[in-house]
Order: structure tokens, then C-alpha cells, then sequence
């Protein structure tokens, strides 16, 4: 793996390579992967969404998932032909399934724990289940738990390339986030399109 933190990125593949790449936006639940979704549309890249979803008050321009990826761990990988030169979303728990024949760029939200926590609680309250089922300080335990497990895979994996997008500072300030983001991608995209995506009004659950 190879991973971005800052600066400029130089791939180690070649143009044609990554066109050919499968672009993952992942990250921990209620983490900014939704947003992601749509600046990458924005931009003028290709996405696999099946709208099965719909938008609601918790995510109000949309989810953009799509639903076979909940198949990875039962070998379902046949849907990856379509997402050849596209970006889809898959959450951090399934990463592990994806299979290491393919070359994959994944883009991967960051978002303060507490922002998380509040925004899964309000998510699960709106819905009618029990927000309160297990504690915060639990849950914060097992989500860092997760994300060293996920990291540590993402590290061992030679083809994989990943870039640490976080989401607070990309609502805070867009402009050096989607240069940073087009950049890994291969330059193609529309940067101002990107940004004038980002909805500061839609930042809720926040952690002062």
C-alpha cells in the first residue's frame, strides 16, 4: 500500500493504469463518505450507484451505495467489472474482502470520533431503535479498535493506494482537499465543481 497523507502524489502506475483503477471511498459509519460520493460526481468521475437508498434526513443528497457490495464476504465480486474506471462506496469492515487481483485507489474519510458517535446516536433515535444500547465510550473503543485492524490490512496490501481525506477540514476549507483528492486520482477532474458541492449547512453533530 501505498498512502497519501499531504503534498503531491506520485503514482507509481501509469495514467492509462489508473483510469483502469477502481476507486473506493470507505471510512467508518456517518464519516463523510456520502460527501465524498458526490464531489467525485461533481468532478466528472463515473460512479456505481444503484440508488436502491433513497435519500433522507440523515444523508439528504443521497447515499450512493451500492447494494452488491454487502455481497463481498459471501465471494460476490463479480460486480467489480462494472466498477472498472468508477468510484463506490465500501464501508471499512468489507475492505478486507476485496480481491487483491484488482488495482484499487481508496479515498478514506476521517471525521472526529465524537462527530461519529453523535451522528450514528441521532441516525438510530430518527429510525426508533435503541441509540443507547451501547455506551459512547464503548462503541469509541470498538470503532478505534476497527480502524488499527482496517489500517493494518490496508498496509500489507501492494495493491492498494490510499489517500486520508479528513472531512472536517474538507467542510472547513474544500479547495486544498479536492486539489489533494484530484491529484491522487490522475488530474482529471473538475476542481471547482468538487468544491461547490461541499454544504457547510448539512455539518451537524458537531464537536466544538
Amino acid at each position: 500500500m501505498r498512502r497519501l497523507l499531504g503534498g503531491l502524489f506520485k503514482p507509481r502506475t501509469t495514467r492509462a493504469d489508473r483510469l483502469k483503477a477502481i476507486t473506493i471511498v470507505s471510512g467508518l459509519p456517518r464519516s463523510g463518505t456520502s460527501l465524498m460520493m458526490q464531489m467525485l460526481e461533481a468532478g466528472g468521475m463515473a460512479i456505481l450507484t444503484d440508488g436502491l437508498r433513497e435519500a433522507d434526513v440523515d444523508n439528504p443528497k443521497g447515499y450512493y451505495e451500492f447494494e452488491r457490495v454487502k455481497q463481498l464476504p459471501k465471494g460476490d465480486c463479480a460486480w467489480l467489472e462494472l466498477a472498472q474506471g468508477k468510484a463506490v462506496k465500501v464501508i471499512a469492515a468489507l475492505l478486507e474482502h476485496l480481491p487483491p487481483d484488482r488495482h484499487y485507489q481508496v479515498i478514506f474519510m476521517r471525521r472526529r470520533m465524537a462527530e461519529i458517535l453523535a451522528s450514528q446516536k441521532q441516525m438510530l433515535v430518527r429510525r426508533g431503535e435503541d441509540a443507547d444500547k451501547v455506551s459512547d465510550e464503548e462503541l469509541a473503543r470498538l470503532f478505534e479498535k476497527h480502524l488499527r485492524k482496517v489500517e493494518a490490512w490496508l498496509a500489507a496490501q501492494p495493491h492498494v493506494e490510499v489517500l486520508d481525506v479528513d472531512y472536517n477540514a474538507v467542510l472547513a476549507d474544500p479547495i486544498p482537499h479536492a486539489c489533494r483528492i484530484n491529484a491522487f486520482l490522475g488530474g482529471l477532474l473538475d476542481e471547482e465543481a468538487m468544491v461547490a458541492v461541499v454544504d457547510s449547512q448539512l455539518y451537524r453533530n458537531r464537536a466544538e
